[in-house]
């Protein structure tokens, strides 16, 4: 508990801007910037920076490069984001991972967090900032709290910026199944120029499947599993697909989106590796661009294959065409209107451009209507 109360109390003076930038170098506060920006890219990386960080304000003589047990003088960094760290990010609202960042291949590997250290960190930016940042801390002695606040301070910023107000709709009684999939196709399809814009599918699945859980009898007793990451590795998610469906505690549909590639054989065979961990009794796999021709008879052979084996369907469609046969199953578009507004809304990976074309399409479809 003392993890978590002494990071509730740096991001407490963050929101109150308690400023330490004048203690800090302007290429330490150019290092923070360069990960707050990218801290919902690169979420492993910024958790396992808050862990280091905390960890050396509790352990001043800690070398905290040096983050798992089994190297000589180490400290396991994972087991205290797993059960301290993470759990509270997620409390209070701030970027984190699943579970651990410690889950995240480039951040685990068995070497100190030196300036010379080999993880593959995606972005080389992000890994010299993170690095540097470090080292900083570790051999200049510069105070962890400064950082964290700063940090914090600049994430907070960006989540403040991503708000946008939603506009409702001003005449629901005359919103169409057609207007509102020309809606979605003009949302989905537009070029953001910036990531998460493939959550939005996500999204629209999730609040149709909010409603037909309560609407149709083959989803009685079912629940939806909270929306995870979009970034999440399958082997850090451990989900079978972007959306799944219990039935008590057994898993009865997964749903695997693809927004901006085919489906292809081996988006099937990867399908079928899931399906057979995680034995759900349907399975869809949905595309924008529905199925690649020339692998359709592979894709039918996995199909029947993993339908003789395994007991489970497997379902592929386009994401439109399926949007739209869920569409005349539920009772009210309003209410789904509303429910994937809000997902928009309150979604903290989105960015502020995802938000803002939402209204913007909001606004000509309320001149329509």
């Amino acid at each position: 508990m003392l993890y978590k109360k002494q990071l509730i109390s740096i991001y407490n003076e963050a929101l109150n801007e308690k400023d330490y930038s004048k203690k800090l170098t302007k290429t330490i506060l150019e290092n923070i910037k360069i990960i707050a920006n990218k801290c919902f890219n690169q979420k492993g990386v910024f958790t396992v920076l808050v862990t280091l960080l905390i960890y050396k304000i509790k352990h001043t003589k800690q070398d905290i490069r040096i983050h798992q047990a089994q190297l000589e003088n180490g400290f396991s960094g994972r087991s205290m984001d797993t059960h301290h760290i993470t759990p509270t990010l997620k409390e209070i609202g701030l970027p984190s991972m699943a579970e651990s960042g410690w889950l995240t291949r480039s951040l685990e590997q068995p070497f100190p967090y030196t300036l010379d250290y080999n993880g593959k960190i995606s972005d080389k930016k992000v890994k010299k900032s993170f690095l540097e940042l470090v080292n900083e801390i570790q051999v200049n002695s510069i105070n962890p709290k400064f950082i964290l606040v700063e940090l914090f301070k600049q994430v907070i910023k960006i989540q403040e910026e991503n708000k946008i107000e939603i506009q409702p709709l001003e005449n629901p009684d005359k919103l169409t199944i057609s207007k509102i999939i020309n809606l979605l196709d003009k949302q989905f399809t537009f070029n953001y120029e910036t990531s998460y814009g493939s959550k939005l599918p996500v999204l629209a699945f999730y609040s149709i499947y909010k409603i037909i859980i309560n609407e149709i009898s083959r989803y009685d007793n079912c629940t939806l599993k909270p929306l995870g990451s979009h970034t999440a590795s399958d082997r850090t998610s451990k989900s079978a697909g972007d959306i799944e469906i219990f039935n008590k505690s057994e898993l009865f549909e997964a749903i695997e989106i693809k927004l901006d590639k085919p489906i292809d054989a081996n988006i099937v065979r990867i399908a079928k590796e899931k399906i057979i961990k995680y034995n759900p009794k349907r399975y869809y796999i949905l595309s924008y661009y529905e199925i690649k021709k020339e692998d359709e008879e592979e894709i039918n052979k996995i199909i029947q294959e993993v339908k003789e084996e395994h007991g489970c369907q497997i379902i592929v469609n386009g994401i439109m065409a399926t949007l739209k046969y869920y569409m005349r199953l539920i009772s009210n578009l309003e209410n789904f209107y509303n429910s994937y507004s809000e997902l928009i809304n309150i979604d903290r990976e989105l960015k502020a451009i995802h938000k803002q074309k939402w209204n913007e399409l909001t606004l000509g479809l309320n001149n329509e209507l």
